[in-house]
């Protein structure tokens, strides 16, 4: 493709740095306005500009890929509230060994789930729970933090589902889920396990402080459960302090000291001085359930049975949804409707108002994919990229590996300086185009390597992902005492990961 006129080439240009530094750096001070009013800035320069017209703008918009994210995100808050999460993190913490085998535990789960639900829903789950187990083994939470990120990128390389950067890949190469999947899990396990290795080594000596049982890391440990009985922290002395008893979680009203069968709170409030102390010798008792009578206890026993009935029917069908999309997925189906007929089936049996579900879809995210791909879309018909690809293509071919070598570092470094995604929407059919000029498998292979060097290319610094960007976030927020990710101390382990594991996973890849 020739360059467009000069009008147009610096004036899509602009556009396009204009949306770059937004999307890099969101609270950029001379216009602090964020990623999503960035790309949608970008989008209407595009238009005012006549780089593209209204028309093309629309049809830029990849309507798949959006269906295919917003199908994902409901999905992942059913399992959420199914509890799949909550088995992942009693997965970390089962019989742990100490603070090297918690690290392994991190790195295998974090890669494993983010395959499935995404990289970024992971570490939005798990990035709490890191820091708690950091805490429990009185050892600094950086290298944990580092795993997670880490190893959710990697992976989510394996998957159409891992990352939004994939999804793009998997629809504009036709690729099916199954063939994808199995191009790049030798890479991607391998990298997982190198990347472990590669922690480990690195953080041989913090891992190995011994945890001090009297530290105060244990004095905030909120993986075991708490007990926030109002019983437990008035000023009654109750022999149980662990409030071990389940019937002396319940908080005591003064309806249910008025519901004592037998008249015992008449007598009760004759020969104690309050309320308090009526309360602690019904406690003592332990025959009644803190006042009520028998028959009410067993009718509230009764329901809380029936919906423990319902809630496991529920978690079960849910479950069966997912496995029956990941089974549609791989027999090679619609991966935009199967993820969106499993979120609806979801909501279905959910049987309630669909709109706290709702709620919680990143709308902003598909609105900033919105705006990327007709930006995008007016940088490419500049023919700034084509014209810098025709200089680079014949020392990129896939065919040997000195231009398989080049070609990952034009990856590596445009994906941390434009992002991932961007990356692939500028390089994917320019890439694919000039690997199947060779062979059709050529094709195929050179779409993989775009998707395993663009994902692992957000391990390189803290910016190069929104999953490393959200673990350092959610850490610095995290209470009651936060930890800061630095740039520099990232990169410190960022940078040799990242070449390693790009350069033996190019060396596993599948065409």
């Amino acid at each position: 493709m020739a360059l467009a006129p000069t009008e147009n080439v610096v004036l899509g240009s602009f556009a396009f740095v204009i949306f770059w530094i937004l999307a890099v750096f969101p609270a950029v001070p001379f216009l602090p306005i964020g990623r999503t009013a960035g790309a949608l800035l970008g989008a209407m320069l595009m238009i005012i500009f006549k780089v593209i017209t209204p028309e093309e703008a629309f049809a830029a918009i990849d309507l798949s890929v959006l269906g295919l994210l917003f199908g994902t995100m409901v999905v992942s808050f059913y399992l959420e509230r199914a509890g799949m999460f909550k088995y992942l993190e009693i997965l970390l913490s089962w019989r742990s060994r100490g603070a090297k085998d918690l690290l392994c535990r991190i790195c295998f789960i974090s890669a494993l789930s983010s395959a499935l639900f995404t990289n970024d829903t992971c570490c939005v789950i798990l990035t709490e729970f890191v820091l708690k187990i950091a805490r429990q083994n009185g050892v600094s939470p950086h290298p944990f933090l580092l795993a997670l990120a880490s190893s959710a990128n990697v992976g989510s390389s394996a998957t159409p589902i891992g990352n939004p950067q994939n999804l793009v890949i998997a629809l504009q190469s036709g690729i099916s889920f199954g063939k994808f999947l199995l191009g790049i899990l030798p890479s991607m396990l391998v990298g997982v396990f190198v990347n472990t290795l590669i922690l480990l080594c690195m953080y041989w000596r913090i891992l190995s402080v011994k945890k001090d049982e009297e530290s105060a890391f244990a004095e905030d440990d909120d993986t075991s459960p708490h007990c926030f009985s109002p019983m437990c922290m008035s000023s009654i002395n109750v022999n149980d302090s662990k409030c071990g008893n389940s019937k002396r979680r319940r908080s005591l009203s003064e309806n249910d000291l008025c519901n004592l069968s037998g008249g015992e709170f008449e007598s009760t409030q004759n020969s104690v001085a309050s309320k308090d102390q009526a309360a602690e010798i019904i406690v003592a008792r332990g025959d009644i359930e803190l006042g009520v009578s028998p028959k009410l206890a067993e009718g509230k026993k009764d329901n809380t049975q029936k919906w423990d009935w319902k809630r496991v029917s529920w978690k079960t069908c849910t479950y069966l949804v997912i496995l029956g999309m990941l089974i549609a997925l791989l027999m090679g189906l619609n991966m935009s409707w199967t993820a969106l007929t499993a979120a609806l089936v979801l909501v279905v049996l959910d049987f309630k108002d669909a709109m706290p579900c709702l709620d919680k879809v990143s709308y902003s995210l598909l609105i900033f994919f919105c705006g990327m791909f007709i930006t995008v879309e007016g940088f490419n018909k500049t023919g700034i990229p084509s014209t810098l690809w025709t200089l680079m293509e014949p020392h990129a071919r896939i065919n040997r590996v000195g231009g398989i070598s080049i070609l990952a570092i034009i990856i590596l470094v445009l994906s941390n300086v434009a992002s991932n995604v961007p990356t692939v929407l500028l390089l994917g059919a320019r890439v694919a185009a000039s690997a199947g000029a060779i062979s059709e498998s050529e094709e195929k292979k050179a779409w993989l390597i775009l998707a395993w060097v663009s994902t692992v290319a957000g391990n390189l610094s803290l910016l190069g992902s929104a999953a490393n960007l959200i673990v350092c976030e959610q850490a610095r927020r995290s209470k009651p005492s936060g930890y800061t990710l630095s740039f520099w101390t990232h990169l410190k382990f960022g940078l040799p990961s990242t070449i390693v594991i790009t350069a033996i996973g190019l060396a596993l890849i599948r065409g």
